[in-house]
């Protein structure tokens, strides 16, 4: 799974990029930032999405198993998140080790001489646990 954005400030107040109804600050912010950790698989696929929504591809990498993880995460910078839609959870709660997330992410990108571009990313990722911490492992993308 490779998600693109330039990177940007998130203002105070502004709602979560991963559609959650929630301030940034008080949902995905803190994952992004590596100041908390998910408890869920779920809550990691959101700030997954989040952190390439706004520019922030460390996060990506850093919550990539290792087994599965690339060399490098590099973002299409041309490439706009515009929306996250979660279809079906699988497992991935506070005390499973592994967990299923399917869902749509919706984007925006330029198109030479014809404005926007856009289209959708669906995914069914897998997640588990490592030393505790909730990590990406693969998906299928259809």
């Amino acid at each position: 799974m490779t998600l693109g954005g330039g990177s940007r400030v998130v203002p105070e107040g502004e709602l979560c990029p991963c559609d959650s109804t929630l301030p940034y600050a008080a949902c995905c912010g803190p994952l992004v930032a590596g100041e908390r950790l998910a408890s869920t698989a779920e809550q990691l696929m959101r700030s997954r999405y989040t952190a390439y929504a706004v520019g922030e591809a460390l996060h990506g990498w850093r919550t990539w198993h290792p087994a599965t993880r690339p060399e490098r995460v590099t973002p299409d910078p041309a490439t706009t998140w515009t929306g996250l839609t979660v279809l079906r959870v699988e497992g991935g709660g506070e005390d499973d080790e592994t967990g299923v997330v399917e869902f749509v992410a919706r984007w925006r990108e330029p198109s030479a001489g014809r404005g926007a571009r856009t289209g959708e990313l669906h995914e069914v990722s897998r997640f588990g646990r490592r030393a505790g911490r909730w990590l990406y492992v693969d998906g299928d993308v259809g």
